[in-house]
């Protein structure tokens, strides 16, 4: 299978969250921000995590959810949720179904060391349940005003 991008519909899955099961169903309807991060309550994730938590009633009035999607546990995602006051689901991805479906695994720097893991990316999907704008390989700082700015104009 290959990689979504712009233009594709989101193909069938299931995942665990803090909310229960979500499917690709989970996201038709409204408008769906589904983001990508590499670790639960480590600085940049918690200040993106935070950023989403402070402009979500923004993103609520333009029809849009939020979810996000890391390779931590649910009782991880739990914590997260408690500590941050998140008012969103998180998904739990341990076997990277959607991280590779979505095609957010690469190889990154840390410490020196070559290691796999999540490449912070955004995706905007519609009500149809096609991604409609992609945001890859991000900035934490202005990102998620962007995000807005990106569905507001797409939900008019």
């Amino acid at each position: 299978m290959s990689e979504i991008s712009i233009g594709s519909a989101v193909p069938a899955f299931t995942a665990q969250s803090t909310a229960g099961d979500i499917t690709n169903a989970s996201l038709e309807g409204h408008w769906t921000v589904l983001y990508f991060y590499p670790k639960d309550s480590t600085p940049g994730c918690t200040t993106q995590a935070q950023n989403f938590r402070d402009r979500i009633d923004d993103f609520k009035a333009a029809g849009c959810q939020v979810m996000g999607v890391s390779r931590d546990s649910i009782k991880s995602h739990q914590n997260f949720i408690g500590k941050q006051e998140l008012p969103f689901t998180l998904i739990s991805d341990p076997d990277e179904t959607l991280c590779n479906l979505f095609g957010v695994m690469k190889m990154k720097n840390m410490y020196g060391k070559q290691v796999r893991g999540i490449e912070r990316s955004t995706f905007l999907i519609n009500p149809q349940g096609v991604v409609t704008h992609e945001w890859r390989g991000l900035k934490v700082p202005g990102h998620v005003d962007q995000v807005l700015q990106t569905v507001t104009a797409a939900a008019q």
